[in-house]
């Protein structure tokens, strides 16, 4: 590992085009392999994890051309995916694990996942148990705690009632992901709501989805037609950007094109309930989401508390929040953050001793702090 220094700056001024979002990149790869036809993706982020997604499209016989601008996916359609002839890794993507558990389960062919050590340790039952209501075979085969196969026997699904028993995004996926190719309906019923780009991008594919008073209805026989998608910036990343804007002496940051989707600006409100200056500048929708530029100025900021709804709305910016919690006044607290400690590490556990390496006394309570 390499070792960085990083030294203070007096100010932070410029304007800032951050990566595309990264979860939005994940499923615009996914149901553009499943469309008919070419869909050209435009602002997919090109970490590690949606790379991940992409070789494990290829190993199922799906053309994507990765360009300098841009991204091609040539869809297969729902029936065109050939069975791999190899293990499908993961690399340390949950997002890539848990949803093409969705979509495997319906394949006409067998099929394993696996990924590094640190996904191999993270939890899949809250995922294949609605799939295996719907019928789907799947076997979490261990090796030791770091090693593991996901096996998936693919077989035809029925559709189901599911009510999420916690807020998550992913196992409302790969539900939907399925559903596309269940006999009979799919409901799922969410009792807080959860980030719904899939909801979104499932729509600007053709599909038809009844939505309402948290419930997400998805009648089979559905294709998916090809569409060319633009990715807006990730509110995640641009977040340390709001908070170094904010905390930093005459400061003054241009965040543009940021995905602002409403299930994911809990990040947004808190920091203006801390007192933090932000401007949405510009808003307008792209393929369904909600997209502005945002403005950040330096500004003070006070204590408050996170918890209940909001927590699936930033639950990616806490420990960049905590940041901002350490920089303003007052002793800030946040309850119900449980789904931390099941990330690719314990993030909780984490940003404990990163604030405590910088000095700051972060108390940890259960799953509070």
């Amino acid at each position: 590992m390499t070792d960085r220094r990083i030294l203070p700056a007096p100010t932070l001024k410029g304007e800032i085009q951050v990566p595309g979002d990264k979860s939005i990149s994940h499923r615009a790869v996914m149901l553009s392999a499943l469309s008919e036809g070419t869909s050209t993706l435009r602002g997919l982020l090109r970490g590690e994890d949606v790379l991940s997604t992409i070789a494990c499209f290829r190993a199922l016989g799906v053309a994507i051309e990765v360009e300098q601008e841009q991204v091609r996916v040539h869809g297969v359609g729902l029936q065109g995916l050939k069975a791999p002839d190899r293990v499908l890794d993961c690399g340390n993507s949950g997002t890539t694990l848990r949803l093409m558990m969705g979509i495997l389960s319906a394949q006409p062919f067998e099929s394993r996942l696996t990924g590094d050590a640190s996904l191999n340790r993270r939890p899949i039952e809250r995922v294949a148990k609605p799939l295996r209501e719907m019928g789907a075979h799947i076997e979490d085969l261990r090796a030791s705690e770091s090693e593991r196969v996901v096996k998936i026997l693919g077989r035809p699904l029925r559709g189901i009632h599911y009510r999420l028993p916690v807020a998550s995004a992913q196992v409302k996926s790969a539900v939907l992901l399925a559903g596309l190719y269940a006999s009979g309906e799919t409901l799922v019923e969410e009792v807080t709501a959860s980030r719904d780009h899939s909801e979104i991008m499932l729509r600007h594919k053709g599909v038809r989805l009844d939505v309402q008073d948290g419930k997400i209805r998805l009648r089979p026989g559905q294709e998916l037609r090809a569409e060319d998608i633009e990715v807006p910036g990730d509110i995640s990343s641009a977040a340390f950007f709001l908070v170094g804007g904010s905390i930093g002496k005459h400061s003054e940051i241009l965040l543009k094109n940021v995905g602002v989707n409403p299930t994911r600006t809990g990040v947004l409100d808190i920091l203006q309930a801390m007192g933090a200056e932000i401007e949405w500048i510009r808003p307008h929708q792209v393929g369904g989401e909600a997209v502005a530029d945002l403005r950040v100025r330096s500004a003070p900021l006070h204590a408050t508390i996170i918890q209940g709804e909001l927590i699936p709305r930033l639950i990616d910016e806490i420990p960049v929040l905590c940041i901002a919690a350490a920089a303003a006044q007052g002793s800030t607290i946040i309850h119900d953050a449980a789904e931390l400690r099941v990330k690719e590490s314990d993030r909780l556990a984490g940003i404990a001793a990163g604030l405590a390496a910088c000095g700051d006394a972060g108390q940890i309570e259960g799953d509070d702090m």
